[in-house]
């Protein structure tokens, strides 16, 4: 047996086998930042950006994501999600968004969390992009990962 669990013996990527694990409760959280200048944050505090209201779009665009999470990654697994949230805060230099992934399975939710994240600081950048040509995607991070009995 490979010593990675997404390789096979042959060396071939393959999809791990969860279905002799147990059905836990799974909760992923992850965050990230994207930097704005202060013009690109007055037109979405004012939601006078032409594209629309910016957060609420981001916000939807990350649910969105997640749920599309095992078609835009290989060998994620299809999950049931129990709950999906995003969360968007205006901050001194940016945006701050954190998402949050929950399910009843047999593998994390850790990744559909991180693409929520993503996709809702891509929308951002999508939707201001026309105003602002400075700004910065980062600190793209997992904060926690849990798994409880049921």
């Amino acid at each position: 047996m490979s010593e990675f669990s997404h390789v096979d013996k042959e060396g071939k990527v393959n999809m791990v086998d969860v279905g002799d694990k147990s059905i836990q409760k799974r909760v992923a959280i992850a965050s990230g930042h994207i930097s704005l200048n202060s013009e690109t944050l007055t037109k979405i505090k004012d939601n006078s950006m032409k594209k629309g209201d910016v957060l609420t779009t981001a916000r939807i665009a990350g649910i969105q994501a997640a749920k599309q999470c095992s078609d835009l990654i290989p060998l994620c697994h299809t999950l049931l999600l129990n709950k999906v949230s995003v969360d968007t805060k205006l901050t001194e230099d940016g945006v701050k968004v954190e998402a949050l992934a929950r399910c009843n399975g047999q593998t994390g939710v850790e990744m559909e969390a991180l693409t929520a994240v993503s996709i809702a600081l891509l929308t951002i950048y999508d939707m201001c992009k026309a105003v602002d040509k400075e700004m910065i995607i980062s600190e793209v991070q997992l904060l926690e990962k849990t798994k409880e009995d049921l």
